[in-house]
């Protein structure tokens, strides 16, 4: 998808009119016009504006098929421990991957749990 249709799509998702959006970035309607119809392409100033708006990170708005993330993560010193995760030994590393399949399955029968229920 490029990248005037994921911002039409965005904006559409929170029922906001160009000018409404234009408006939280700073801009005008016609702007975010061309931006839509790919006439134009935003400032790298504007693309920041337009994914703290829309709270998705910029390579959602700039890379064809990448994956729709927030644009900050709360993540509770995660990232930090992945990050460390590579100094461990490669079984280590395994257990620690088998551990969290293992979580995200309880989770996963969890939810499915709950909306039959």
């Amino acid at each position: 998808m490029a990248l005037g249709e994921k911002i039409k799509l965005l904006r559409k998702e929170k029922d906001w009119s160009q000018g409404e959006l234009a408006e939280k970035i700073g801009s005008d309607a016609r702007q975010i016009s061309r931006y839509e119809n790919d006439k134009i392409t935003p400032s790298v100033e504007a693309i920041v504006k337009i994914a703290q708006v829309f709270d998705v990170s910029i390579d959602y708005l700039l890379v064809q098929d990448a994956v729709r993330r927030p644009l900050k993560l709360d993540d509770h010193g995660l990232l930090d421990r992945f990050k460390d995760i590579q100094s461990l030994t490669e079984e280590d590393r395994s257990s620690l991957l088998h551990i969290l399949d293992a979580l995200l399955a309880k989770n996963r029968v969890k939810s499915l749990a709950s909306e039959i229920s």
